[in-house]
């Protein structure tokens, strides 16, 4: 199938598009996802529709989740004559995904920064609809969700993502494999769903929320914002409350989240 991907669509700074055309890293994009036959596989961020044309060609049944009208328009078009596609014009925050496919699917996504956050938690939360996430982010996000404990990029957001998923960054990708170029090189990184391990998730991310709030302070002093009984709960959980929030392992969280609802 042969398409002019830029002739119709100007990118839109406001939305955060830059259409990856390199067919190397397409090739090596669906690969990690490992559509086939039979496959339910959601596209979140279709744009132009290069990754979605070799998902397509893989037999597997495509839901791409578009929030562009005019792209949206454009991808039906090109789709127009594949039965195992289908569009969704709507923000992928807004979206319950799991009402849209059979439990297990695939999931591949190019996610603008300004959304990273956010659906990187919305997708933990529907974590046991898929059994595999291939995503591409800016590559600051990806160094943030795959930092080691006392690493200083580790944060909320990679204790969060951590608890969700078992984490492995695949490669980047350079600016020149864009179109409009970025000024930032890229990062694909793909997700594994866990089996739930926190009790209670809106109490594990408000902990960690509090103990991240101030990052060059002491998890006793951020913590005894919410907690009063900081100290002695850190005791409990066999954390040194001298220690900084991004020293701490997954399972020292888990630990202290547990003594935490003990309490």
């Amino acid at each position: 199938m042969k398409y002019d991907q830029g002739a119709r669509h100007h990118a839109k700074k406001s939305l955060g598009q830059n259409f990856l055309t390199d067919p190397n890293y397409i090739r090596k994009i669906v690969a990690a996802v490992g559509a086939e036959p039979g496959d339910s596989v959601i596209e979140i961020g279709p744009g132009l529709g290069a990754l979605t044309e070799a998902l397509v060609e893989s037999g597997a049944e495509i839901t791409a989740i578009e929030l562009d009208r005019d792209l949206a328009r454009l991808l039906c078009e090109r789709f127009a004559s594949s039965a195992n596609f289908r569009l969704v014009e709507k923000d992928a925050l807004e979206v319950d995904i799991s009402s849209l496919i059979p439990s297990r699917s695939k999931l591949v996504a190019n996610l603008p920064y300004y959304i990273s956050t956010a659906i990187l938690q919305r997708l933990a939360e529907q974590r046991e609809a898929f059994s595999v996430l291939v995503l591409m982010f800016q590559k600051e996000v990806v160094d943030r969700i795959t930092a080691r404990p006392g690493d200083s990029d580790r944060g909320f957001l990679t204790v969060i993502v951590e608890s969700a998923f078992q984490i492995e960054k695949l490669f980047d990708i350079p600016r020149n494999a864009f179109r409009p170029v970025p000024k930032v090189t890229s990062s694909v990184v793909r997700l594994v769903p866990k089996e739930c391990s926190v009790t209670d998730e809106d109490a594990f991310r408000a902990l960690v929320s509090t103990a991240f709030m101030q990052k060059r302070k002491t998890i006793l002093n951020n913590l005894k914002v919410r907690h009063p009984n900081a100290a002695e709960l850190l005791e409990r959980s066999g954390i040194d409350p001298r220690r900084r929030a991004e020293s701490l392992t997954l399972d020292e969280w888990l630990r202290l989240s547990g003594s935490i609802l003990a309490a």
